[in-house]
C-alpha cells in the first residue's frame, strides 16, 4: 500500500476510534444516562403479563 493509502487508513480508523471514545465518555460522565443503559438479556415488565 502507498504512503498516502496508510494515512487516509490511519485517519479513518483514527477517527472513527476517537468519535467511539468520546460518545463513550458522554454516556459515562453523566449520572442521569447511567440509568438508562441496560442489557439486551434484561426482561421488561411487560413480557411477564400473558394476555
Amino acid at each position: 500500500m502507498s504512503i498516502s493509502g496508510w494515512i487516509v487508513m490511519i485517519l479513518s480508523v483514527g477517527g472513527v476510534t476517537l468519535f467511539f471514545g468520546f460518545t463513550l465518555f458522554l454516556v459515562f460522565k453523566h449520572e442521569s444516562r447511567k440509568k438508562q443503559l441496560h442489557s439486551t438479556l434484561e426482561e421488561t415488565p411487560d413480557v411477564k403479563d400473558k394476555n
